[in-house]
């Protein structure tokens, strides 16, 4: 374990004192701007920089095909909030049923993600993501067509398999590519994308339910589909997957685009390592699982992983109309008034990416989680005052500052830290578990919110989430491991350590 006063930072530099950390980030701050060193650029010359400059291209380019499947997940759980008042009107839905319909695709999306996580495994984190963007399309032209509720709710489980499979691989294929410096951001990046695509969908939603063209609201997601696939047929896979299969100088080539080309050999050298400690215990993964550390390292991830969906946020995501119509806003307005949840769950993200890797990561865990309880119980309260359109703009406001905690750290940390806590070895099987109890918790807030807000009313369910915050912050604050800085085979021994300390 580190001592006390000291910092991790990447091989080949010193450990940093306390009193030289500004000059340390203002470092930091320069490389994040590029995949090689300012310092080696300077002194190597012209083609150092045109390096930098290749490395900086591939690495945006990786970030923003790869993070479409994050977009895709994004418009098919956000879409569903605009399409369902229409959709209630066209098949008579009640409350179950409208339940069942969105929640459907989240069932799917939990077995999607076992299926993403041993896939991404066995045929690689790209070739997944291909698989993942067939079933996008095919599923959003399915739902789009469905003639009744029962082949609507077969197409979105259907749907539901290719977003689980992506909110694993996406992450995965992106944590692993990026150089240790940069992998905060450019995996926060996917979580931009999710909430980007789900703004997106609000948008078309209020234009689109002028004519309640809720087919095309749901058909749309076809688009973003076909570019993934496109896109993906450009792209390699990881080094450490390549690794994985023993395919060493395609490895060398991956690394040979991010880093230094005098970096690689000790990069490759690293990665190998990890993979001896590995092969010298080469047993299956789920026997793997067994072992202590990694045991409760895999409980912690789930625990993290029901901490993002037991806190509401997807209540919002997917009744945000509903909600607001509660308060005595028309179909709609409610729809228009969804677009502010999207907007700052934008803003909010792209701040999150931007401290995420300064700040820490159980940081902003704790102080969202303070925040978005604070946030659901004047939420709650709002909701016992006399309807009015001044009530309606408050419960209004209140979602908006919920979401910006949550959309900022919680959302931001959750999913870095399940595409960095878990070993290479079980990295694909440990994330989908993990993913796998993140979408059947989000399954039974969809399929439970209607019911409730029937039964006990908006106030008592915001309520609930309330302390379900307050539950998961002292959960983080006791459990949740800090990853800030460590590249993912350092980060091993570490996690390792630190999780046989707490397990004893």
């Amino acid at each position: 374990m580190l001592r006390p006063g000291h910092r991790f930072v990447r091989p080949g530099r010193r450990f940093v004192r306390p009193g030289e950390q500004d000059a340390q980030d203002a470092q930091d701050e320069r490389e994040l701007t590029m995949a090689v060193p300012t310092s080696q650029v300077a002194t190597a010359g012209p083609s150092a920089a045109a390096r930098a400059r290749s490395a900086r291209r591939f690495l945006v380019g990786i970030a923003a095909v790869a993070a479409l499947g994050g977009a895709l997940f994004g418009y098919d759980t956000g879409v569903i909030s605009g399409a369902l008042p229409f959709m209630e009107a066209h098949f008579g839905l009640t409350s179950l049923g409208e339940g069942v319909i969105t929640s459907a695709l989240l069932i799917g999306a939990a077995f999607g993600s076992l299926i993403g996580g041993r896939m991404s495994d066995a045929l690689g984190r790209r070739n997944s993501l291909l698989w993942a963007g067939a079933v996008f399309l095919g599923g959003a032209l399915a739902v789009a067509l469905s003639p009744s509720v029962a082949a609507m709710t077969v197409a979105r489980f259907v749907l539901g398999l290719a977003v689980g499979s992506a909110s694993v691989i996406t992450p995965l294929y992106l944590s692993e590519i990026a150089p240790a410096h940069l992998r905060g951001r450019l995996v926060s990046f996917n979580s931009l994308m999710i909430v980007s695509g789900q703004l997106l969908a609000y948008l078309l939603n209020a234009v689109l339910a002028h004519w309640a063209a809720w087919r095309w609201m749901l058909g749309l997601a076809a688009l973003p589909a076909v570019a993934l696939s496109a896109g993906l047929l450009f792209l390699p896979d990881t080094p450490r997957w390549y690794i994985s299969k023993g395919r060493r100088d395609e490895a060398a080539r991956v690394l040979g685009r991010t880093l230094p080309a005098d970096a690689v050999p000790a990069e490759l050298a690293r990665i190998d390592h990890a993979r001896a400690l590995e092969d010298d215990a080469r047993r299956g993964a789920w026997q793997q699982l067994r072992t202590p550390w990694l045991r409760r390292l895999l409980l912690i991830g789930i625990g993290l992983a029901a901490v993002q969906q037991i806190t509401g946020v997807n209540a919002v995501v997917y009744f945000a109309p509903k909600i607001l119509a509660s308060t005595g806003l028309g179909t709609g307005a409610s729809i228009t008034a969804t677009i502010a949840v999207g907007v700052i769950s934008v803003v909010a993200t792209a701040v999150g990416m931007s401290l995420i890797d300064r700040v820490g990561r159980r940081p902003m865990l704790l102080t969202g989680l303070a925040g978005m309880t604070v946030s659901l119980a004047l939420l709650g309260a709002s909701f016992r005052l006399p309807h009015s359109p001044a009530v309606s703009a408050l419960v209004l406001a209140l979602m908006v500052l919920y979401m910006a905690f949550m959309q900022g750290t919680l959302n931001t940390g959750v999913w870095l830290l399940l595409a960095e806590m878990f070993p290479l070895r079980v990295r694909g099987l440990a994330m989908g578990a993990a993913v796998f109890v993140m979408w059947l918790v989000n399954f039974g807030v969809a399929l439970a919110f209607p019911l409730l807000l029937d039964a006990v009313g908006a106030g008592t369910t915001f309520w609930f989430f309330g302390a379900m915050c307050v539950l998961s912050l002292v959960f983080c604050r006791r459990y949740a491991p800090e990853t800030k800085g460590l590249a993912l085979e350092d980060l091993e021994q570490v996690l390792r350590k630190t999780a046989t300390v707490q397990g004893n």
